[in-house]
């Protein structure tokens, strides 16, 4: 509903009759990528805002646990839902027009949360702000638009990363305000920083020259949005649910028939939301396959290390860290993300982004080698935490390079977009599947049932197996004429 009246007041703007705003200057590379960066970050940070305060959730709102868990999962749906939708309406209407409208949301739904302090305007406000999603696969094809070609790998580099740093250094500082102050001063605080970043973005960033002429796919938005919206809502409640009962049985049957007509009314169109001929060729293809690997393996981190920071050392492997505690210990793995952001755009220049994201996908793999063996003390964790946030920080570098490298300039915001929803499947898939291992692998320690040793065991096995499965699947990945040349860090 939030996204259709989006769509409504873009589509019935005259995009001529705009005057020039003081973007329209040329502005140096660096200033840009700052800019779009920092959008990046303030929105991811929003998926990892209200974690510190998910215990005390339902007698803040005065709920029950069950009803509670809503705020977390309105954000999930309406970014899955927004983040193919706005990266259309980026190519279409200018991918500026769109990040600001994507701020826009994130302001008005922080607001939202600010003020009230009942479950329905919370679910409101968490899902306006998940409708911001969107800005980070629009800076990334806003940097493609604007940049030589020489400086796009390292800025990509440079942006994919922040899909890390802020969920990263969202934790520590979330759950710092959650313990000195207000719960509500966290969406006080995020509306001001989308404010100061709509008017940075307003100011410094210019509006791409590249649009794709049409009409905007309005069943086409509508379908999609039911389909997944469907899929994930199946797949965040089975556990809780019941994965054969007749909810979760009828939305996936509901995801498989409308994503079956949504597909053939896609195909058929002339202005398609998604341009299934070209997400069909094997290189956009396998590699949106792959990243749905590679969010699985990278949940496996966001989800399990911190259960193990913060369980008890009586259960003979917790390590008995607060919240705050927990995500210090974490959140050097965001910087590890944005270091490595350089050297993942020398080797993309080097060797491709094919052999980069196969490479990423290996320090993964690797880093949850180390999980597996080292446990014992916080400082193995970080070690591990840091190996498998660099291994994310390269793969996800390469993702947009991959794509980008398979579509026409005038689809790059939708193709990316479509990407980022590939890593949230990914990621959604991966949350329901850890749930399920470590709620069903437990111990009774004080009346209280907690994951066993061999549950986080296991939760690290399958994110191995999810790291080599998107190696795999990124070999596979042919690798023909490029239609951006290589950038060179």
């Amino acid at each position: 509903m939030h996204m259709m009246c989006i769509l409504h007041i873009v589509t019935s703007v005259d995009t001529d009759a705009l005057p020039d705003t003081p973007a329209t200057a040329p502005r140096p590379a660096a200033v840009l990528v700052a800019v779009l960066a920092g959008c990046g970050i303030v929105v991811s940070l929003m998926q990892t805002l209200v974690i510190p305060i998910v215990p005390s959730l339902p007698l803040f709102l005065s709920t029950t646990p069950a009803d509670a868990s809503w705020v977390i999962t309105a954000t999930l749906l309406a970014g899955a839902v927004a983040t193919p939708i706005s990266g259309r309406l980026g190519d279409m209407f200018g991918k500026r027009r769109i990040l600001l409208a994507s701020l826009g949301m994130l302001i008005l739904g922080s607001l939202v949360c600010a003020s009230f302090s009942s479950l329905v305007p919370m679910i409101v406000g968490r899902a306006l702000q998940g409708l911001a999603v969107g800005a980070i696969p629009l800076g990334i094809s806003i940097l493609r638009d604007e940049l030589p070609a020489e400086k796009v790998g390292s800025a990509i580099a440079m942006m994919s990363a922040t899909l890390g740093v802020g969920g990263a250094i969202g934790l520590p500082f979330a759950a710092v305000i959650a313990q000195n102050a207000d719960w509500h001063v966290l969406f006080w605080i995020s509306a001001a920083l989308g404010a100061v970043l709509a008017a940075v973005v307003f100011v410094l960033v210019p509006e791409s020259p590249v649009r794709t002429p049409g009409r905007f796919d309005f069943l086409g938005a509508i379908g999609l949005s039911i389909a997944l919206t469907s899929l994930l809502l199946a797949i965040s409640k089975g556990s809780t649910w019941g994965w054969s009962s007749a909810s979760i049985l009828g939305l996936f049957a509901t995801a498989i028939v409308v994503l079956l007509v949504w597909g053939a009314w896609e195909l058929r169109t002339r202005s398609p939301l998604v341009d299934l001929a070209v997400s069909a060729r094997p290189r956009v293809l396998l590699t949106n396959l792959a990243s749905i690997a590679v969010g699985f393996a990278m949940y496996g981190m966001s989800l399990v290390m911190p259960q193990l920071l913060q369980a008890p050392t009586a259960t003979g492997y917790g390590l008995g860290q607060s919240m705050v505690a927990a995500g210090l210990v974490l959140a050097p793995g965001g910087l590890m993300m944005m270091l490595l952001s350089p050297v993942s755009a020398r080797l993309t220049a080097a060797r491709g982004p094919k052999v980069t994201l196969m490479v990423g996908c290996g320090v993964i793999a690797t880093g949850y080698v180390s999980a597996f063996l080292m446990m014992n003390n916080r400082w193995e964790v970080m070690a591990a935490s840091m190996i498998i946030a660099g291994g994310i920080g390269i793969a996800y570098a390469a993702m947009p390079a991959l794509i980008m490298g398979g579509v026409p300039l005038s689809e790059t915001a939708a193709a990316n977009g479509l990407n980022a929803l590939m890593r949230s499947i990914g990621t959604s898939t991966s949350a329901a599947v850890m749930s399920v291992v470590l709620a069903h692998m437990t111990m009774s320690l004080g009346g209280h049932q907690l994951p066993t040793r061999d549950a986080f065991h296991t939760a690290f096995g399958i994110s191995i197996v999810a790291a080599l499965a998107a190696i795999a699947l990124t070999a596979c990945i042919p690798m023909g004429a490029k239609t951006v040349t290589a950038p060179r860090a």
